[in-house]
C-alpha cells in the first residue's frame, strides 16, 4: 500500500498531531513474542545518536517489548513509549530521514502486523522519527483525545484489501450477444464490403460505453453484497484495464470469517471476474494522522 512519508520530530521540535478516523498476503514471519515490563521504565535510556521510529499507536498503560521485529538488517528491539493509557510503539534507529525502501517497508508492516494480532493499532506513516523519547511522550499528550478518539472507533477493526478484476474479452462476447445494436453492427462489419472506418469507430463507442456500465453494475453489486460482513469500505482507483474494482474494506474481527465466505461464494457466482483480496492489515486507509511541526 502506497503511504505517505512524513519526516517528522527531529531536531529541536516537537510535534502536535490530528487524528481522524475516515468513513467512508500477511507479511509475518512466526509470531512475536509480547513480554509485559510493568515495573521497568518505559523505553529505556535515550541512546546517543538514536532516534525513536514510531511504528503505530495503541491503548495500552503496560510497558511491552516485542523482540527483535524492527527497521535495520538486523531488526531492531520493539517497545513501547507511553503516556497515560496509550503507548507508541517504537524502535530505535539513526537520526534522519527513513527512506520508504522495500526493506523498510516490510519491516513498517511487520511490526503493524505483529501489534494488531493483540491490540487495535493506529499505523503510524512510514517515515515518522522523533529524537528523544521526551518527544514521544509529548506527541502522544498533544493528541491524547484524537487518538482516544479514533481508537475507540477502530476498535477490534481490520482492514481488507480486495482487487476484482475481469476477463475484458470475455465480457466483450457476452456484450456482443446481449446488445442488438452491437451485435447488428458486428456483423455488418464483418461483410461490409470497403472501408468501416465509421463503422469501427461506432462499434468501439458503442462497447466502451457497454463495457463501462456492466463494470458499474458489477461494482456496485459487490458493494451491496459485502455491506452486511463489512464496517465502511473504500474505493481506490483501479489499475489497468482487467482492474475494475480497487476497494479497501473495515470488517470487525468476529466476522472476518463471514467477510472470507462471502467473497468466496461471490468469486464462485461470477465465472468472469478475479477476486483477489488480501489481509488483515491494520487500518491504513481509514485511519489517517497528520503531524503539524511547532517549534518547542
Amino acid at each position: 500500500m502506497a503511504k505517505k512519508i512524513t519526516k517528522a520530530a527531529q531536531g529541536s521540535k516537537a510535534a502536535k498531531a490530528r487524528a481522524t478516523a475516515k468513513t467512508s498476503t500477511p507479511l509475518l514471519a512466526g509470531r512475536a513474542k509480547v513480554r509485559d515490563l510493568s515495573d521497568v521504565p518505559a523505553g529505556g535510556p535515550d541512546l546517543p545518536g538514536k532516534g525513536r521510529y514510531v511504528y503505530c499507536i495503541v491503548r495500552s498503560d503496560r510497558s511491552l517489548t516485542f523482540g527483535p521485529i524492527g527497521l535495520g538488517k538486523k531488526p531492531s528491539p520493539v517497545y513501547t513509549v507511553r503516556y497515560d493509557d496509550l503507548s507508541a510503539i517504537v524502535s530505535d534507529v539513526p537520526p534522519g530521514v527513513i527512506d520508504p525502501t522495500r526493506d523498510n517497508v516490510l519491516a513498517h508492516q511487520r511490526v503493524n502486523e505483529a501489534v494488531m494480532r493483540e491490540f487495535t493499532v493506529l499505523p503510524m506513516s512510514i517515515g515518522t522519527v522523533f529524537r528523544t523519547r521526551d518527544e514521544v511522550t509529548a506527541f502522544l499528550k498533544s493528541a491524547h483525545r484524537a487518538f482516544s478518539d479514533v481508537l475507540d472507533k477502530m476498535e477490534n477493526k481490520l482492514e481488507f484489501g480486495l482487487k476484482v478484476l475481469w476477463d475484458r474479452e470475455a465480457v466483450i462476447r457476452e456484450i456482443e450477444e446481449q446488445n442488438e445494436d452491437i451485435h447488428r453492427l458486428k456483423d455488418e462489419i464483418a461483410v461490409q464490403k470497403g472501408s468501416t472506418y465509421f463503422a469501427r469507430m461506432q462499434y468501439g463507442r458503442l462497447i466502451d460505453t457497454a463495457l463501462q456500465a456492466k463494470s458499474k453494475l458489477y461494482v456496485s453489486e459487490i458493494f451491496a453484497r459485502l455491506r452486511d460482513v463489512s464496517v465502511a469500505a473504500r474505493a481506490k482507483k483501479p489499475i489497468g484495464d482487467r482492474m475494475i474494482l480497487n476497494a479497501a474494506l473495515l470488517v470487525t474481527r468476529d466476522i472476518q470469517d463471514k467477510f472470507d465466505a462471502r467473497v468466496k461464494a461471490l468469486g464462485a457466482a461470477h465465472d468472469k471476474l478475479t477476486f483477489k483480496y488480501t489481509g488483515p492489515w491494520p487500518p491504513y486507509n481509514f485511519v489517517n494522522i497528520r503531524l503539524t511541526l511547532d517549534r518547542a
